[in-house]
């Protein structure tokens, strides 16, 4: 609707976004053409689309051209040649011929003088629609207020350059550059006064209101006085007041108040929207008296205080027509307290509409015409209520008179422009041009929708809205046929060719269609003007000719062919309800107030008292409270008390029903709170880096509530039984509530402080995550702008203040969740939460599919309304015929008051006499409802089934907090004098307060839920659990308050039904929401529940029948409208058979009372009806009686108890009343015996309150409105206006579709509605753009009492668990191995507390052969000297490749000094990792490094990435920067905030997961990293690694593995030595002065860890030692310090294990192999190399080299690294596949080698892998005699080759004067020569001793050079060689195989 408009829009994108809307709501298939009359567009299921009609604001201006169409002259304009201007003169608009600035923005804060008599005015310039000109103008040809008595003709003044003396309008307008193409008038040009605001500065006043009807259809809702302005709040500073054109005031009375325009409102309108509707009436109107009797006056409005704009109206769209009516809604005064009411939220009538409608002694919002129409007096009196006139098309007279008794509205005219306007989108698209829908068809349609409509049924202006559209669309057909497809239609069709309606037809038509409809539509049809028909309508309403008639529809057809109609709702109830939804719930709270303040209420009162024909009802209770005094309660309550006793007494019985449900997280809550985390996490993952949950530490949160007591004391509940701030580390064990109330925070005026230092904790935290959580969400949408007003409640607006603020919005440590049941108030086109952020409660179930094994089931609305419909059990959402039919009497009675105070008196009245019935006064019950009376029967009676005195609750929903006072005392009273205090409690529930019940029913709670605090008191509902009470719910919305499981009514008849908003009525409805046991079928919970918890019911079935009601049950007297109900055995004749009416007064059924009670009830007459037959009745009644004998027989009460004839009456009542219920919850198998029925009457209504949901009353037009669809299959109130302060879009939307899943629901919101000003999201516009959301804003959205507030306390939960595993890791937590084959010596060569090696003592230290690392578990032994070991030793301990599956790990918390992957993000390291902006991606550059190595035979061609912010690491040559070196710092320099040693890492398909970030472990100092990585994987590593120096290897190492890297690293590093030494040595340096380490690190390297030695024990020996982890640059900067650091080869460390022990470490120093994280002297190493072929052992092999060579290997015991468990890439990343077929096919090592020349499959792996891999696994084929046979190991010559775990191998070196060991004693089982090279010769081998058939392996790069090798080490001489006995591993030719040659010993 915001987007119609009548012209062309300037603006095509927006014309495109609105075609396209139009275009989706257009579809529609299977059109079948019917006749006109025929047509069903009224039939009664009608879609109700929120239309907005009434609530949309243009306050553009408009064109010159508009303002000609508008004239009373219908003549063409006439054309206008404009003076030229002189010579030189400025012509720019706004500005006048002297150049000087005349536009009021910009000199609105200029001193302008202004002479004597003169006024400041504001000029329209058509060139400048948006801006006014400024002009002095003497007041004298101005008109007065008025509108009369301007002089002709012109005098003023340019404020800009002073020129004075412009005595002719046109000479002004040519000076001040207006620029006209029309006749210069000072009245079309002249729109405003100008005055002064409050700080100075000049803004636009008041309308000048020029005489004439020039300007017809200017106004609209006027207001009721002329002291009430229009004041919508802006965004800040003061109130705007936004006028037209002058208007003539069109009422009388009342002087013209400054008036609107109508249109519509999108994003494209300024800021000024409309609120809500006008105010009731006028009454107490100051300036009401100023013209009372001045009924012809045409009055100005006076500038009235300061008037201000805070930006300039916006250009009209072209074309527009001048009759535009206003529908913005006004402020206006309240009828009694005087306050302009700036809260309006708009509570439409049943459109849902915020109308603007005029109400009270106003203007009408059309053109005035003719002569005024005066309103009778008393017309209120003789119609008993307000009529409401709708305005329809052309003219509308005067008012005048008794204003106060009529209400104006503009509603229709808005809906008939609307529906004309939309149509226009499409011609642009269309070769002919669409017609619009005709005045005489919308008016005719509009009379065959009145016609249809039932006495009880109110119009709806959506249901019009949509005939209107329907009728149009199917009319053109053709030409939009082409741009619709498929979509559910609306109504059904017409043919797209219709003759059109002529004015002439119209009457007689009209007529025709009226005459149907008994007179409730009435046509009166003028021939001059409305004036006539109105008057006629006075007169016929005066003598009494229209009581039957609901609609009077006046049209006068003779003007001009152009049609003036309007329609006049005179049915009593249509005009009440209509009026009383155009008050906002703030002005119907007043209203209410009023009436009960002012006594008004006091004839209702005393006219219930003359109902009673016994006399008044309080003179009845209190003769019956003297009556009974001092036994009544005794008797009443006897039985229950001392049948309790009795049986705790002897331990028989007691309740076992109760219990107390324990705090568990279910399934769907746990799902939410993953899917909460998981779109978190999705926040953190995307590219923006708007949330970095890597510098998270822990969690935190604060929860905003509603400032209801109820729900903080509630949420403080389920926050303390979470455990959510124990699992948080947030508090400690013993918690108190001061402590847990710091998490909680109520929305009031004190939470400002809290929620202070909620964002002062923020800061101070920046590695907290604090998560704010808005439940209840939708509850205060108040934007904070429009929440300053003194009138408003001090929380409104506090969430947009608070939870919007800046601090919020740009603190990237808070996350902020909303959480509501109602999402759609928050999902506008402006809205903060993106699309992607919200998170829907799942649904149960998938395509049948439980998804959620749950063993409870959510009963909510749409369960509700399942159960009216056919086919279900008895209804649980009803309405009370009797009820409603009482309160439309007392309407037409008493027509001043409002219907909430009759509603409530009557329902009050009800319960009092419902109270009194059941307490024994009989002849009450004919003063009470049959609902209302089953309600108290079962209230009063449940606690007497129960053994303990449990109960159930009634929740009596009393809106307006004044009347639920009322209703209070009234109850409270009622019930001390029927002596049921301690019965029952009455509790009044007030958001504002706690609760509060009586001594008696504290004592029984703490009994119950056995507590024993002595001041405890129920702070919760849910903690009045099995209290039998009346809750009376009161405020204008429930806040988040949840109801205890004893919920077995929810009255919710005095809801205020006018008010239709989809989120008000869910969450009224919402409070019944219930959980039900998931294994009961729940049709049959519901029949069980109704008979059972109707307990009073006699007329139940029992076992034989119940099938019978369970099928037809429906009650049809609660749905007169026509349900889908079956009517089979409708039947009026008895009420025993009846649901409705089956209560227990009713005598035919019980033989224990009195006949005739029942007849009396005039309930019966009023539809009760049965659904059994008369013979099953027959039955049933027979059954009962035997049933209720059989309980009088039985039941435990002595009959001494019933010693008066009072008492005997209550207790039959309580037995029969009781008696029901083992008839309704026996099995259908078998008839119960005495015995079961009796345990089963005194049955505890707890026992099934986790089976049976609460029966809910609804008033009978909310009812109608919920169990009715549209054609969508949707519930209508789904189809109503989402929210109060949002309107729709535009009237032309598709309608919802019942298809539509909660996320498309989202989307159809977010396109369709538009929040209006006073909404929080109207501000959150990013100059047209949609990425305006808030990044770290979620929503949670979940129907009502389902457990949001646990899922997002478990979200809490999972959330803090998942900070914490993100700075945690799996590390490597493992024993050394092979501890006991290390030599026991008492000697120490170190003291413990030492720091550094001593030179000297560390060469005495023998070298330790054996493997530690428990990642070598798998590896061959390394034998040093003849070892006895078992064979069960060592085994074959793990499977294939299952190595990293197996090892064992454990979890630890990142220290502030760990290494990190890509995934971490902190302020600290950005500049590090390169995310700086001073280092783009690109700024890095590509060098070229070659150098030599003879072993290779050819040049090594190597290419360093370096970027800019690390070059400085580097040596380029001058003139063409060639990469020369790496500098190397000196031995001798010193620094702390320097690691002199270069790190290499080399990696493999880690990019992701590789720990690269050294920023946190070497604290900030200055190090130089380089990755080593293979040329194919360069491009992802630089895209992850911007900032990283990269050493790319040669694309003949793709495939290659560690020692590759290894091998290169090495060379690179000691070639660079060389050229450093070289170039510093020019300098003056010695070469040994050159720093020679580097650092060979693992890519999964993550900690480090230092032992302190504390040696201060007694004794020398003794020591105590801790660990503690330590920065990477500490124990770098300590081994670099060691002394004589340079004579050291190789340094490394210890591998971390929880488990090392104090012997580990008491030796501090080791000379053992080192691993993973080394520091290599590589000059010290120059002659000894990796192996470049290795990719498994590298490390251990180069470690034998190392020590052969005669060098010192050195493992610090007191430092300890720490390795990360990385399940991706590293050696993992080599797959050995099939190289013929891609498929992955298994291949076992055994098939990694086959003979020479044979079919064998070849594999695509290198041949290093597939010998290393074959050796590991299958060894024992080459080496039998070795197998397990460690004291005979496998002689392995100048290499270390994995064998497996179960052969030993003995290590030997050939090369000269290396270390080898004593072999003199060993025997060796085998032979392993690998690649041997020219030190081997035939004379080292003949040193060594073989077993007898040991086997030796000769491995060699081909066959040539392995028969070479036999021969030149002599082999046959002592070896015995076959030709089947070579073999190759599995490589094609090309790929370069191994081969092997095994022989045996001779």
């Amino acid at each position: 609707m915001g987007n119609s408009y009548a012209g062309q829009l300037k603006t095509t994108r927006f014309e495109e976004v609105l075609h396209n809307s139009i275009e989706a709501s257009l579809r529609s298939n299977n059109l079948v053409p019917r006749p006109i009359f025929s047509q069903l567009y009224l039939e009664a299921e009608q879609q109700l689309s929120s239309l907005e009609a009434g609530s949309r604001a243009d306050n553009e201006e408009e064109e010159e051209e508009e303002e000609e169409e508008g004239s009373e002259s219908s003549s063409p304009p006439i054309a206008y040649q404009m003076k030229p201007p002189p010579e030189g003169c400025c012509t720019t608009d706004g500005f006048c011929q002297a150049g000087k600035d005349l536009r009021l923005v910009s000199i609105s804060n200029d001193h302008i003088e202004v002479p004597s008599g003169f006024l400041l005015v504001g000029a329209k310039s058509p060139n400048l629609p948006d801006q006014l000109l400024v002009c002095a103008v003497d007041k004298r040809f101005l008109p007065d207020d008025n509108g009369r008595n301007a002089l002709l003709g012109f005098s003023g003044n340019c404020v800009g350059c002073g020129k004075k003396g412009f005595c002719y309008f046109t000479e002004f307008s040519n000076h001040i550059n207006l620029k006209l193409t029309t006749q210069p008038k000072k009245q079309k040009h002249l729109k405003y006064y100008l005055v002064r605001n409050a700080q100075g500065a000049l803004t636009k006043g008041s309308v000048i209101c020029w005489k004439g009807a020039e300007f017809r259809g200017r106004q609209s809702s006027s207001s009721t006085c002329s002291s009430a302005l229009f004041q919508p709040p802006e965004s800040s500073g003061p109130s705007v007041t936004i006028t037209s054109d002058p208007v003539p005031a069109t009422n009388p009375n009342t002087p013209s108040g400054t008036q609107q325009t109508a249109g519509t409102i999108s994003d494209h309108l300024p800021s000024t929207a409309a609120f809500g509707p006008t105010i009731y009436n006028g009454k107490g109107s100051p300036k009401q008296h100023l013209v009372k009797n001045n009924l012809s006056a045409l009055t100005r409005p006076s500038v009235l205080g300061t008037l201000t704009n805070s930006g300039p109206p916006k250009k009209r769209h072209k074309g527009w027509s001048p009759e535009s009516p206003s529908s913005t809604e006004t402020w206006n005064l309240q009828p009694n307290p005087q306050i302009p009411n700036k809260n309006k939220n708009d509570g439409g009538s049943l459109s849902s509409l915020p109308h603007s409608a005029l109400i009270g002694p106003a203007s009408s919002p059309m053109v005035a015409s003719g002569e005024p129409v005066s309103v009778p007096d008393n017309l209120l009196k003789i119609c008993k209520a307000k009529p409401v006139i709708f305005k329809g098309h052309g003219n509308f007279p005067y008012l005048c008179g008794n204003l106060n008794d009529i209400i104006v509205s503009p509603l229709l005219y808005t809906c008939y422009r609307n529906s004309q306007s939309i149509s226009r989108a499409y011609e642009q698209y269309g070769a002919s041009t669409i017609q619009p829908i005709s005045e005489e068809m919308q008016l005719l349609l509009t009379v065959y929708y009145l016609v249809q409509l039932a006495s009880d049924q109110v119009p709806l202006i959506e249901d019009l809205e949509q005939i209107f559209m329907r009728s149009w669309r199917e009319s053109h057909l053709s030409e939009i046929r082409q741009y619709q497809q498929a979509l559910p239609q609306t109504f059904p069709q017409v043919p797209s060719q219709i003759a059109p309606v002529t004015s002439a037809q119209l009457p007689w038509l009209a007529g025709l269609a009226a005459s149907s409809c008994n007179d409730s539509v009435h046509i009166i049809e003028c021939s001059y003007s409305l004036a006539e028909g109105l008057s006629e309508m006075f007169k016929q309403i005066i003598e009494g000719k229209l009581v039957k008639t609901n609609y009077v529809v006046i049209l006068c057809a003779s003007r001009n062919r152009c049609i003036d109609s309007c329609i006049v709702v005179t049915g009593k109830y249509q005009a009440r309800v209509l009026s009383e939804s155009m008050l906002t719930p703030a002005d119907y709270q007043k209203e209410v107030n009023y009436q009960l303040v002012t006594g008004k209420v006091e004839t209702l009162g005393s006219y219930f008292s003359t109902l009673c024909p016994e006399g008044d009802i309080d003179l009845l209770l209190d003769k019956f409270y003297q009556e009974n005094q001092g036994h009544i309660s005794s008797s009443l309550y006897a039985s229950v008390n001392r049948t309790t006793t009795a049986l705790d007494g002897t331990g028989a019985s007691v309740c076992t029903s109760y219990n107390i449900e324990q705090h568990q997280i279910r399934p769907f809550q746990l799902a939410v709170a993953q899917k909460l985390l998981s779109h978190v996490c999705s926040i953190a993952d995307s590219s923006t880096q708007n949330l970095d949950l890597g510098s998270f530490e822990k969690v935190d949160f604060l929860i905003c509530i509603p400032p209801s007591e109820v729900t903080y004391q509630q949420t403080l509940f389920h926050l303390w039984h979470s455990g959510v701030l124990l699992e948080l580390g947030l508090e400690k064990e013993h918690l108190t509530k001061q402590r847990v109330e710091q998490y909680v925070m109520k929305l009031d005026a004190e939470s400002q402080t809290k929620f202070k230092a909620f964002l002062q904790n923020s800061m101070q935290n920046p590695h907290t995550l604090f998560v704010l959580i808005h439940d209840h969400a939708h509850w205060d949408l108040m934007s904070a702008v429009h929440s300053l007003y003194p009138q408003m409640e001090p929380s409104m607006g506090l969430v947009d203040r608070l939870l919007n603020c800046r601090e919020v919005k740009e603190a990237p440590n808070i996350v902020t969740l909303h959480v509501t049941s109602f999402p759609y108030a928050l999902q506008t086109q402006h809205t903060h939460i993106s699309p992607y952020n919200e998170i829907h409660w799942p649904s149960s179930y998938s395509n049948g599919v439980d998804l959620y094994h749950e063993n409870k089931k959510y009963f909510g609305l749409s369960e509700f309304i399942e159960s009216t419909l056919s086919g279900h059990s008895i209804p649980l959402l009803r309405y009370d015929s009797s009820f409603e039919a009482m309160v439309v009497a007392l309407g037409k009675r008493f027509p001043r008051l409002h219907s909430a105070v009759i509603r409530t008196f009557v329902l009050i009245q009800h319960y009092s006499a419902a109270m009194m019935a059941v307490s024994g006064l009989s002849q009450m019950k004919n003063y009470t409802s049959v609902e209302t009376l089953e309600i108290t029967q079962n209230l009063i009676n449940s606690s007497r089934l129960c053994p303990s005195g449990h109960g159930l609750m009634v929740v009596l929903r009393i809106p307006c907090i004044p009347l639920a006072a009322v209703a209070y005392e009234r109850l409270y009273h009622v019930r001390e004098r029927l002596a049921l205090e301690d019965n029952f409690e009455i509790i009044l529930g007030n958001p504002n307060s706690g609760i509060t019940i009586g001594k008696h029913f504290v004592e029984q709670l703490k009994i119950w839920q056995k507590i024993e605090d002595a001041d405890w008191r129920p702070q919760t509902y849910l903690e009045l659990e099995g209290l039998p009470c009346i809750l009376i719910f009161s405020g204008m919305d429930p806040q988040g308050e949840s109801l205890p499981r004893s919920l077995r009514y929810c009255d919710l008849r005095l809801i205020n039904s006018s008010s239709l908003v989809r989120t008000t009525l869910e969450q009224e409805l919402g409070l019944a929401a219930y959980f039900v046991s998931s294994e009961s079928h729940i049709e049959k919970v519901v029949v069980n529940d109704v008979l059972e918890s109707d307990q009073e019911k006699l007329s139940s079935t029992d076992n034989e029948d119940e099938e019978i009601v369970t099928e037809g049950s429906t009650s049809e007297k609660r749905s007169p409208m026509k349900r889908e109900r079956s009517r089979s055995h409708d039947s009026a004749s008895s009420s025993l058979s009846s649901k409705a009416s089956s209560t227990a007064f009713c005598s035919e059924s019980s033989p224990l009372l009195t006949t005739g009670d029942g007849a009396k009830s005039p309930h019966q007459v009023l539809g009760s009806s049965t659904e059994e037959s008369g013979n099953q009745y027959e039955k049933q009644r027979q059954k009962i009686d035997k049933g209720a004998q059989a309980v009088s027989k039985n039941l435990p009460i002595a009959a001494e108890q019933l010693d008066t004839k009072q008492n005997i009456k209550n207790a039959q009542i309580s037995i029969t009343s009781s008696s029901s219920s083992p008839f309704s919850s026996s099995s259908f198998s078998s008839v119960p015996t005495h015995n079961s029925f009796i345990l089963q009457t005194f049955q505890c209504v707890m026992t099934k309150a986790s089976k049976q949901p609460p029966i809910v009353l609804l008033p009978k037009l909310v009812y109608d409105i919920i169990t009715s669809t549209d054609s969508s299959g949707l519930p209508k109130s789904s189809s109503l206006l989402p929210y109060h302060s949002v309107m729709w879009a535009s009237s032309f939307r598709p309608l919802m579709s019942k298809m539509m899943t909660c996320t498309e629901q989202s989307l159809y919101y977010r396109q369709w509605t538009v929040p209006k000003p006073i909404h929080i999201d109207y501000n959150n516009r990013n100059e047209g753009r949609m990425d305006n959301f808030h990044p770290r804003r979620l929503l949670l959205s979940g129907p009502p009492q389902i457990g949001k507030t646990g899922a997002y306390l478990q979200f809490l939960s999972i959330l803090s668990r998942m900070l914490i595993r993100l700075t945690e890791v799996d590390v490597y937590d493992e024993e050394e191995i092979n501890i006991n084959l290390k030599e026991e010596s008492d000697q120490y060569y170190h003291q413990p507390g030492d720091v550094w090696p001593d030179l000297e003592t560390f060469k005495k230290i023998p070298f330790d052969y054996t493997i530690h690392d428990p990642k070598y578990e798998d590896a061959s032994l390394i034998c040093t000297k003849l070892q006895n070991l078992s064979s069960e030793d060592r085994s074959m301990s793990r499977k294939l490749e299952d190595t990293y599956m197996h090892r064992q790990t454990t979890r630890m918390r990142l220290s502030k000094y760990a290494v990190y992957n890509t995934y971490h993000h902190c302020e600290q390291c950005h500049q590090y990792m390169g995310f700086n902006p001073r280092y783009q991606l690109y700024e890095s550059t590509l060098h070229a490094f070659a150098f030599s190595y003879s072993m290779l035979g050819e040049e090594i061609q190597l290419h360093f990435i370096i970027p800019k912010s690390k070059e400085h690491h580097f040596v380029f040559s001058q003139p063409g920067r060639q990469l020369e070196s790496m500098r190397l710092p000196l031995v001798t320099d010193k620094s702390e905030d320097y690691i002199k040693s270069p790190t290499f890492t080399p990696t493999t398909g880690r990019h992701e997961h590789g720990l690269f970030n050294l920023y946190h472990a070497m604290d900030g100092a200055s190090h130089l990293h380089v990755l080593v990585v293979k040329e194919y994987e360069m491009a992802i590593y630089k895209k992850y690694w911007p900032n990283h120096i990269m050493l790319v290897l040669p694309s003949i190492f793709n495939s290659a593995g560690v020692g590759a890297a290894h091998f290169l690293i090495k060379e690179l590093s000691y070639h660079n030595l060389e050229l450093e030494r070289n170039r510093q040595e020019e300098l003056g340096i010695k070469p040994q002065d050159i720093w020679p380490f580097i650092i060979i690190s693992d890519d999964s390297c993550v900690m480090w860890n230092a032992v302190e030695v504390d040696c201060s024990g007694d004794r020398k020996s003794e020591y105590t030692w801790t660990e503690r982890n330590v920065s990477l640059k500490q124990i770098l900067q300590h081994i670099e310090s060691t002394p004589n650091v340079t004579h050291y080869a190789l340094i490394g460390m210890r591998k971390w294990s929880s488990k090392t022990n104090s012997a580990e470490i008491k030796e501090p120093f080791s000379c053992c192999h080192v691993h993973d994280f080394i520091m290599l002297n590589v000059d010290l190493t120059q002659n000894v190399q990796y192996n470049q072929n290795r990719f498994t052992c590298d490390d251990v092999d180069f470690n034998l080299r190392v020590h052969s060579a005669g060098l010192l290997i050195c493992r610090f015991n007191h430092f300890s690294i720490m390795k990360k468990q990385i399940a991706v890439g590293g050696q993992r990343s080599f797959h050995i596949k099939s190289k013929v077929s891609d498929t992955p096919v298994s291949i076992s090592p055994a098939q990694y080698i086959c003979a020479p020349d044979s079919k064998h499959t070849f594999l695509a792996a290198p041949a290093q892998l597939l010998l290393e891999k074959y050796l590991q696994y299958h060894s024992h084929r080459f080496f039998p005699l070795s197998l397990k046979n460690y004291s005979h190991p496998v002689l392995s010559v100048d290499c270390y080759l994995n064998l497996g775990p179960q052969i030993a191998v003995c290590y030997v070196s050939s090369r000269p004067h290396s270390l080898n060991i004593s072999s003199s004693g060993l025997i060796f089982s085998g032979l392993l020569l690998y690649l041997c090279d020219s030190f081997v010769v035939a004379s080292f081998l003949k040193k060594f001793h073989f077993l007898k058939g040991a086997t030796l392996c000769v491995i060699c790069q081909d066959r040539n050079s392995l028969r070479q090798t036999v021969v030149r080490l002599e082999l046959e001489d002592e070896w015995q060689f076959r030709l089947r006995d070579e073999f190759q591993t599995a490589n094609a030719k090309e790929d370069r195989p191994l081969f092997f040659l095994t022989g045996r010993h001779i």
